[in-house]
């Protein structure tokens, strides 16, 4: 079959095409040669430049033949087959089930097709699914290992597998012992026709044909009504393009034909102006392969998507007479005199944030444990300079709503990455830039200030929701550059604390980020109780991974339905984004262990302060480990930090030093050195003051001197630290400067003195519920009267009596003041 004979076919379908070219070697070439016949028969002058001629006109000097192969349509389906079998053996050694999935819908997409001209699969078909089969038994024991979306597409593959391969039985049996299904097919050598030149030949002007270099034709010519071939010019463009938008979105609309479509009007398109409204259905076409709550465009779709928003932005930037924007009306064209026709109608900055949408979401559903996690992250280069492109160029056009918009994206793939990132990814970005220049980030190369630089940006233009992302965003900075005084300070003067719980779930979930990593920074400076205190509000809740966006918590007797699980999925952060859940458990563990320790030594038997919790986790763990028989060595980190908690308390703080130490999640910090002397000082000091808390009922007089080397510290440290517990009235006694002493002055209560401190708020107690009892039977009282007022039927006698009552009650009723007073004198 020549590309003569598709070029003349009276084909309407894509069936009866199909059917035509699966006609025998002989009646196809024989058609070939009446029809060149006819074209020798006809005059030269007359003869019309069609695709034949001009396909075959620079060989019409050659005397001898030369042959061509001709696939048939049949051959052309086997070979797309063979190339899913090949792609689902891929999926299936780096255990890809999504991907798998995908090929094997297009596998039996081509068979349908074959199908439909009365042909068989062939052999490869069934051997591919045989391999599936065998797959599908080897990933059945591996299944708890792969993430959710892997494992749900391997169920959902095994449910179609199993479905599909009823109607193969016996081909699949014949296929496993060994037998070859496929037919011989012959491939023919058609002979190419020279032709003569002739210097009198008019060529038509050159037109954009459908079926060149478009892969969803399958070699066959588009035709339209009366068998001509579909064909595209310039002044036809926009009647296309509006048919194919009516289009957009109806039943049975084939996206890949209209891609194709739009990317021929796009090829044809004579002006600026058409060639952006062709690009922007383009766009949007692409997008349409994402839709959904949970479904994203695969990864050559969305780069197909973001190249033609390049090339978007460089006829913006080659044409900046045009203007683009969401308020203009739409301009009908066919009265040019009566429209402006450089206002077009769109939205560029919605394209971006749709690109970066997805972007996100494919990462979300992509294992970030595979390699395929790292390629779909190293496009995030290309999407941070379309991004910094578009800012430079709604800067210089002055449309600041979509110049916040884009600088918050920008500001959103910066904020929580490390200096030298940041200024890799600028100095890639720098080559990249269109002809205009920002004169907000103009010489800035610091990563802290660029990022201070477009927030104070946002504060100023942007609407109230991007100021609020905007702050957290610049707080979240500040604290990863260690500096938590300014970084609380920011946070403190902005009053979000109070308003956050008004805001969208993102926006909080942004909010305890910054939280999260004021707590790192307080600890890095060695502050332990602003750091505490920042991260003991997430981690009280029991629900960390779920307030920061890191995961979800399975939740006993929870009825969570399907959107809403969906919905969470969705606000997850990709892999790359998270903070470290093991650090941040130690940090707060450590903190709560330097604390806790102390003050409970400092309670000691005393029941009010024992009462008196700084964190409750902790104190939960430790009393968990207590009640296990036997502890083995530690092997996480929690078991570290309790271990390090039990030797502090026993006065052993070199073995605690040792065991804090020795937790390897230290390695992730740039400043571990400093932070391990750090936490090694202050474990050297809270057991000191733990010593003294404990044993300070047992000793008249301290050697400073003595203290000092037993806890190895300088005689200041330890002068310093007991004059700070003597002023906080944590440590009742007094320095002898001369003598170097500390005399302590015992206040511990005797054992008669606390039992009777017990029986007195025993006591208390039950006087307390004695009268909401008294209170109770009152008011039930007075009830009865009231229902008797009600009715007509109380009389006089009976408000005196009710008088009565009551005075009678005030007289009985019991002083407080005196069982106060009787306390006291205990």
């Amino acid at each position: 079959m020549s590309r003569f004979f598709r070029g003349d076919s009276d084909s309407e379908t894509e069936s009866s095409s199909s059917d035509d070219s699966l006609l025998s070697d002989e009646q196809s070439q024989s058609e070939s040669e009446s029809e060149v016949e006819e074209q020798e028969d006809e005059d030269d002058d007359k003869r019309p430049a069609n695709a034949w001629l001009k396909g075959d006109s620079s060989d019409s000097d050659s005397d001898g033949e030369v042959k061509q192969v001709v696939k048939s349509a049949k051959d052309k389906r086997f070979d797309e087959i063979e190339t899913c079998v090949k792609a689902i053996d891929n999926s299936i050694k780096i255990n890809d089930w999504v991907s798998l999935s995908n090929e094997y819908e297009k596998m039996n997409k081509v068979v349908s097709k074959l199908k439909v001209a009365s042909l068989k699969p062939p052999t490869s078909y069934f051997q591919g699914l045989i391999n599936l089969e065998d797959a599908l038994q080897t990933a059945a024991s591996e299944k708890k290992k792969m993430n959710a979306t892997n494992a749900k597409a391997m169920n959902s593959m095994k449910q179609k597998l199993k479905k599909n391969n009823r109607d193969f039985e016996e081909q699949l049996k014949r296929v496993r012992s060994g037998e070859d299904l496929d037919e011989k097919v012959t491939v023919v050598s058609t002979p190419k026709i020279p032709l003569q030149k002739d210097a009198n030949v008019k060529r038509a002007p050159k037109v954009q044909e459908v079926a060149e270099e478009s892969d969803s034709d399958d070699g066959f010519t588009q035709v339209g009504k009366g068998g001509k071939k579909v064909t595209f010019s310039p002044d036809m463009v926009m009647k296309k393009l509006k048919e194919i938008v009516q289009a957009r979105g109806k039943k049975n609309t084939d996206k890949d034909e209209q891609v194709a479509i739009l990317l021929k009007l796009f090829a044809v398109a004579a002006t600026p102006r058409h060639k952006i409204k062709i690009l922007f259905s383009l766009i949007s076409s692409r997008f349409d392969y994402g839709t959904g709550l949970v479904a994203f465009c695969p990864a050559n779709i969305w780069q197909s998507a973001l190249k033609e928003v390049i090339e978007l932005f460089s006829i913006l930037e080659s044409h900046t007479e045009l203007n683009i924007s969401e308020k203009y009306e739409e301009v009908d064209e066919e009265e040019p005199e009566s429209k402006d026709l450089l206002d077009i109608q769109g939205s560029v900055i919605s394209l971006i944030e749709r690109l970066d949408d997805e972007f996100t979401k494919s990462l979300q559903n992509t294992d970030p444990h595979t390699s395929e996690y790292l390629e779909r992250l190293s496009d995030e280069t290309s999407l941070i300079q379309l991004i910094t492109r578009a800012h430079q160029y709604f800067e210089y056009k002055g449309q600041t709503q979509e110049a916040t918009r884009a600088i918050i994206r920008r500001i959103e793939h910066l904020y929580y990455k490390s200096d030298s990132l940041v200024i890799a990814i600028e100095e890639k970005t720098k080559p990249f830039i269109g002809p205009f220049h920002s004169n907000l980030t103009k010489g800035i190369t610091d990563p802290l200030n660029l990022i201070s630089s477009m927030c104070s940006y946002l504060y100023k233009h942007a609407d109230p929701l991007l100021r609020t992302r905007a702050m957290l965003y610049h707080i979240y900075s500040v604290a990863l550059h260690g500096q938590y005084h300014i970084a609380r300070d920011m946070l403190l003067m902005s009053h979000l604390q109070e308003t956050i719980h008004q805001a969208d779930v993102a926006t909080m979930i942004l909010f305890n980020r910054a939280i999260c990593q004021i707590g790192i920074a307080a600890f890095k400076k060695g502050l332990l109780k602003e750091s505490l205190n920042c991260i003991q509000e997430i981690y009280n809740t029991g629900r960390v991974k779920d307030l920061l966006a890191q995961g979800i918590t399975v939740q006993r007797h929870a009825n969570v339905n399907l959107e809403q699980e969906k919905l969470e999925k969705l606000r997850m952060l990709p892999f790359h984004m998270h903070i470290n859940l093991e650090l941040l458990e130690c940090i707060y563990l450590t903190c709560s262990m330097l604390l806790e320790i102390p003050n409970m030594a400092r309670a000691g038997s005393n029941p009010d302060a024992r009462k008196t919790l700084i964190s409750k986790p902790f104190r939960r763990l430790l009393e968990q480990n207590n009640r296990q028989i036997f502890s083995g060595p530690p092997e996480n980190t929690r078991e570290h930090i309790i271990a390090a908690a039990k030797a502090l308390s026993a006065g052993e703080w070199e073995a605690s030093r040792k065991l804090i130490w020795d937790i390897k999640i230290w390695d992730l910090l740039k400043e571990k050195d400093h932070i391990k002397a750090l936490i090694g000082k202050r474990i050297q000091e809270e057991g000191l003051r733990t010593y003294l808390f404990s044993y300070s009922a047992y000793y008249n007089t301290l050697s400073l001197q003595q203290l000092a080397t037993m806890f190895d510290l300088s005689l200041q440290s330890v002068n310093s630290l007991l004059c700070k517990m003597i002023w906080n009235e944590e440590l009742v006694a007094g320095l002898d400067q001369v003598k170097g002493i500390v005399v302590l002055h015992s206040e511990q209560l005797s054992k008669v003195q606390l039992l009777s401190v017990m029986v007195g708020e025993k006591l208390a107690y039950l006087a307390e519920c004695n009268q909401k009892a008294f209170d109770q039977k009152m008011s039930d009282l007075d009830s009865q009267y009231s229902s008797q007022d009600r009715r007509g039927q109380r009389g006089p006698n009976n408000v005196q009596g009710k008088k009565q009552i009551d005075h009678s009650y005030n007289s009985k009723k019991p002083n407080r003041n005196n069982f106060n007073q009787t306390r006291r004198a205990v």
